[in-house]
């Protein structure tokens, strides 16, 4: 559940219809009927009716509206293999995200790590597809321990990543996640580094008071070091582990 299957070339056709899995492939047009064709990595396409695309935003008619069909052009999408019509594959959008829903209601659990593809960032965040088109929102605070202006700095829209389940709502289906538990912990971070190590750390903020200057070694570790004048957040400098230290969880620094 929450993988995304990928065909290599030479699958046969029947092997694809044949198979349960959430699949996943890019859409390459929509007609004037708002059915989408899509083309998988093996090269196999298929056709996924309008009625088929969505289970989630969908109007008094239970079709989704059209804007939402167009808007998919030139877009990844999951679907499940519904039937086969001549020599046409049908996919269904639909199907992916009512087993996708059901899992998430019944299944899925806080902490547990899934599969997502960044879909849109926002200045307080992002939204995660984590299978069939099912949403859940991150906030820029669980992008990173390091603490960052905008989440373009942590990630791009169409990146895959694993992220963690922070919160599920199972009513409403609403879900909120965090990266920053995927990117290790201190002591896994801070045991690349050792004291005595010349490295490339970026100014992320400097307390008001000038005792000192905050440096991101990896988003999930910081360090500090004396406070110099004229850097800019998110500048590159280079620096000085001085000491790590493991019982405090801190680090300090000198900048080079």
């Amino acid at each position: 559940m929450n993988t995304f299957k990928f065909f290599p070339e030479g699958w046969k056709n029947q092997e694809m219809i044949e198979t349960n899995d959430i699949l996943q492939g890019i859409v390459e047009r929509c007609d004037k009927d708002y059915n989408l064709y899509v083309k998988l990595d093996n090269g196999t396409t298929g056709i996924i009716p309008r009625k088929e695309v969505e289970a989630i935003n969908i109007d008094a008619n239970g079709l989704p509206k059209t804007n939402l069909c167009v808007g998919k052009v030139n877009k990844y999408v999951q679907f499940k293999i519904k039937e086969k019509q001549g020599e046409n594959i049908i996919f269904s959008r639909k199907e992916a995200q009512e087993e996708v829903l059901d899992y998430i209601k019944k299944d899925l659990e806080v902490g547990q790590t899934v599969n997502g593809i960044v879909k849109n960032i926002t200045p307080y965040g992002a939204f995660i597809d984590i299978g069939g088109g099912v949403v859940g929102l991150v906030h820029i605070e669980d992008l990173s321990v390091a603490r960052i202006k905008t989440p373009f700095e942590r990630i791009k829209i169409g990146q895959k990543l694993n992220i963690m389940i922070k919160y599920i709502n199972r009513e409403t289906g609403k879900i909120n996640l965090s990266y920053k538990e995927t990117l290790g912990t201190w002591e896994e971070n801070a045991n690349k580094f050792k004291a005595g190590m010349k490295v490339q750390g970026i100014v992320r903020e400097t307390e008001k008071n000038k005792n000192g200057i905050f440096i991101e070694l990896t988003p999930n570790l910081v360090g500090m070091a004396e406070y110099k004048n004229g850097l800019n957040y998110g500048e590159k400098i280079d620096i000085l582990i001085k000491k790590i230290d493991y019982d405090r969880k801190k680090i300090k620094l000198i900048i080079i």
